[in-house]
């Protein structure tokens, strides 16, 4: 009879074991919910803090001799929220891959379960103290959780060649943007003086329409190219007004602050250097390349996962429990009751549902090849596409600022005509508009030649 009462004793306390470590988990969860508030804090502080300024090469920027740049540069790889998203998202995908780890180890829980219990039959009730322990753990004969554990790896190590894409870009937007920013600033000083000479022959008109030498039709077109002008400014000043909000956004300030926003003078900045060639190994640091080489490598593991679902599962099952109706006599070893069992469990009947997932993760895999091929083919595009561009417009600048050097010559003699009485005011003014023409043409072209040195650098992955 005592040995009744001590089994039956056993099996409930196993039974309320079960609830009593769900609430005991429950209890530690609620208590532990600040503590972990707190560390995933600290955590997304330590990873924010971590910039990552070998992403963008910032020697590579350095060159351009403008330390404004160089500021702008730093302040978005520390500010840019796009940028410290991404650097949060690689922690993310690290922290996925050791939950998926957690599942190659053995799960092991102990507690607590004093239990009283009546029979039936009797009308005392007796009372027992318990302490079980529950070990489970899953034998990877086959080394199908490793593999899982390894197809998570390789999206955290492509987590990491996005997270360098983003700084790659967000750097070559703040490059772009303020080398438009200066554009801007040159070609609205430009147009002020377009307007200016403008609105001179727009009243040398009017007084010569005055006098009846000119026709009213003469200074109707020269009212209208004087407001077509005005236009034109206001054109380039809300261009820079966006620019310059988009930079202010780019580093991470308020575009309210948009007018405290430095920059070089257009004379003050030079042309960089074209290279010849690139070498088409350029492409393997890229890290669109790098990123689309780990995920064929995530693909291929997936689909051997996939194969090994079809082999049976052995899974490892323990119990002990020190139960007795004294307390102090719970943890003497004839009061322990244990247990050890093994199952192998085949699936027989799934509907199908293995086949098809096999299918399923072997088209990913051939999707995912064609998509690093096409990857391969588009970095080698954008190289050379960049280089082609760099290359025409270097062309073009270099053409572009001889006619506008012969255009000096010609205005210079213009003007001597001028002072020498051979020509009117009108005449030299509308020369002079010619050469402004000329020379805002050649800001383009310049400025246009370092933004496509920038999408070099893009194109490249820093690579130069």
């Amino acid at each position: 009879m005592k040995y009744k009462r001590f089994i039956a004793t056993l099996i409930t306390t196993s039974i309320l074991s079960t609830n009593f470590l769900n609430a005991f988990a429950l209890a530690q969860s609620s208590e532990s919910q600040n503590s972990t508030d707190k560390k995933k804090n600290k955590l997304i502080k330590s990873q924010v803090s971590e910039y990552r300024f070998d992403y963008v090469n910032t020697g590579w920027w350095k060159g351009f001799d403008d330390e404004y740049l160089n500021e702008y540069i730093i302040k978005a790889i520390e500010n840019n929220h796009d940028l410290k998203i991404a650097t949060l998202r690689v922690e993310q995908y690290h922290q996925m891959m050791k939950l998926q780890f957690a599942n190659e180890l053995p799960q092991v829980s102990a507690g607590f379960a004093p239990t009283g219990i009546k029979l039936p039959g009797t009308s005392s009730t007796q009372g027992a103290w318990a302490f079980p322990i529950n070990v489970s753990y899953e034998l990877d004969l086959f080394l199908k959780n490793r593999d899982k554990t390894r197809s998570s790896k390789k999206e955290w190590e492509k987590s990491k060649f996005d997270e360098r894409a983003s700084y790659i870009a967000i750097s070559s937007a703040v490059g772009a943007t303020y080398f438009n920013i200066i554009r801007a600033d040159k070609l609205i000083e430009l147009q002020k003086e377009i307007i200016n000479d403008r609105k001179k022959i727009y009243d040398l008109m009017s007084e010569r329409n005055n006098v009846g030498l000119t026709s009213t039709a003469d200074v109707v077109s020269a009212n209208k190219a004087y407001v077509a002008a005005t236009a034109d400014l206001a054109d380039l000043e809300k261009s820079r007004t966006t620019l310059l909000n988009n930079l202010a956004v780019l580093i991470g300030e308020s575009p309210a602050n948009i007018d405290e926003l430095k920059r070089k003078s257009y004379d003050d900045s030079y042309l960089v250097k074209i290279p010849n060639s690139i070498p088409s190994e350029v492409i393997d640091q890229r890290p669109d390349y790098l990123a689309a080489e780990k995920m064929v490598e995530k693909a291929g593991l997936d689909v051997r996962i996939a194969k090994k679902e079809f082999l049976p599962s052995i899974n490892l099952i323990g119990l002990m429990a020190f139960a007795s109706s004294s307390f102090s006599q719970t943890f003497n070893w004839n009061n322990v009751f244990g247990v050890l069992g093994a199952s192998g469990m085949l699936n027989l009947f799934t509907g199908g549902r293995k086949t098809a997932n096999l299918r399923l993760k072997k088209n990913a895999y051939e999707q995912i090849l064609h998509q690093y091929y096409n990857t391969n083919l588009r970095a080698i595009q954008e190289v050379n596409d960049s280089l082609v561009a760099l290359k025409q417009d270097d062309k073009k600048y270099k053409t572009n600022l001889n006619v506008y050097e012969l255009e000096q010559k010609d205005f210079s003699y213009t003007n001597d005509k001028y002072n020498a009485g051979m020509i009117s005011y009108l005449d030299l003014l509308q020369k002079k508009e010619n050469l402004l023409s000329l020379n805002k043409q050649v800001v383009s072209n310049k400025i246009d030649c370092n933004i496509d040195y920038i999408g070099l650098y893009k194109a490249t992955g820093t690579k130069l």
